[in-house]
């Protein structure tokens, strides 16, 4: 009986491959469900560090006011969006679409050329938040710009020459040059935070989905149990681990398959770095196998396909709240962040915002992943023993 339970384990696994990739709703709950979210979650987080600024250009304006207004919109530190008048700006700036507005005065140019003292408008919200931060991030812009036309003008003064080859050349010397250049810098190379944007919601939802996904999948072995396949198949005779063995096989291969999905899509579509390649594989396979075990044990474990749909979810997505796949576990107080680390998901965030914070290797993430072997070892082999006894015992129910 030994000698073919190899092959008949493949068999069996192969039927659940093919009776999942040839169902649509599947399909989409592991494909597009997840892109959607992780798009919807990545364009709402990112810009995060970055100021939102509306530009309001001058009715006439020259090249000085010209190049303003480009470095306001090239600052890395700023969203500048152009209004076509003040009143809009202002419409916005009250509705909290900006942080801040900046009005270009008109005569920027003539009042520069004639050497007078010219001062640029910026508009906060008395209670915004963000409003004195982004009136620094525009002043070090304009500050910036005022002093390559202090230089202009000194040369001017100094060395005679018309106002825009003095800038020419002070621009060229600003280029030749080495400014100082302030560098931000984790102390100690760490952070607690994943980053922002696509960076932040392609692993938080990879953790997600993946277990919900092999949740709601159980729903599979409970269809299969209760039309008699099983019966039939322990009647052949085949046995009942060589059942097990299919069912947790097949499992582990489509949570590897949805997996190397959304790295592949967030790795071409939205520029995700995911860190140390061996160590981002090893993660993959343990997590994979973290899933492979909570939807062979809910298969076993549940009497009908509608209590795991109803169930498996939820359960799922409130794991994921817990273990730091909605928000980062850092900013919620200590006890929570404790009680978080109950749970799978928070070990496996962990581990990849080491990967993609922190710069880690697999040395860096070894703890998260044997908290996470620890899960999934518990989990197969709960799910092993459970299938096993639903198949011995009633295997139509």
């Amino acid at each position: 009986m030994t000698a073919f339970t190899g092959p008949t384990a493949l068999a069996v696994t192969r039927a659940t491959l093919t009776r999942v990739l040839r169902d649509r709703t599947a399909l989409f709950f592991m494909v597009l469900l997840p892109v959607a979210i992780i798009v919807v979650i990545g364009v709402t987080v990112s810009g995060f560090d970055q100021f939102r600024i509306g530009l309001v250009p001058a009715a006439r304006t020259g090249p000085v006011a010209q190049e303003l207004a480009s470095e306001l919109r090239s600052a890395p530190g700023l969203r500048t969006r152009t209004y076509a008048s003040a009143q809009d700006a202002r419409t916005a700036l009250r509705r909290a679409e900006l942080d801040a507005v900046v009005l270009v005065p008109a005569g920027l140019d003539d009042d520069v050329r004639a050497g007078r003292t010219v001062g640029v408008r910026v508009l906060v919200e008395p209670t915004g938040s963000a409003g004195h931060g982004a009136v620094s991030s525009v002043s070090a812009v304009v500050a910036g710009h005022g002093a390559r036309l202090q230089a202009a003008a000194f040369a001017g003064d100094q060395a005679g020459g018309t106002f825009d080859e003095n800038l020419a050349l002070a621009r060229g010397a600003e280029r030749a040059s080495s400014p100082l250049v302030v560098q931000a810098q984790t102390v100690n190379g760490e952070s607690d935070y994943l980053p922002l944007g696509y960076s932040y919601s392609t692993p938080t939802m990879l953790v997600l989905f993946v277990f919900i996904n092999a949740l709601a999948g159980g729903a599979a072995i409970v269809a299969t149990r209760r039309t008699g396949v099983y019966a039939r198949a322990l009647a052949a005779p085949v046995p009942a681990r060589t059942l097990v063995l299919g069912e947790t096989l097949a499992y582990f291969l489509l949570a590897v398959l949805q997996s190397l999905l959304i790295v592949g899509i967030g790795a071409v579509a939205f520029d995700v770095a995911w860190g140390d390649p061996l160590a981002a594989g090893v993660l993959i396979a343990v997590w994979a196998l973290v899933g492979t075990g909570a939807g062979v044990l809910a298969g076993a474990l549940f009497r009908t396909p509608e209590q795991v749909h109803a169930i498996g979810p939820a359960l799922g997505i409130g794991m994921g709240m817990l273990g730091g796949c909605m928000w980062p576990l850092a900013l919620v107080p200590d006890w929570l962040r404790t009680a978080g680390h109950a749970v799978p998901q928070a070990w496996a965030v962990d581990a990849w915002t080491t990967l993609l914070s922190r710069d880690g290797d697999l040395p860096a993430i070894l703890g998260d992943l044997t908290v996470l072997a620890g899960f999934a070892v518990a989990l197969v082999t709960l799910a092993s023993l459970a299938l096993r006894h639903r198949l011995v015992t009633s295997p139509g129910s």
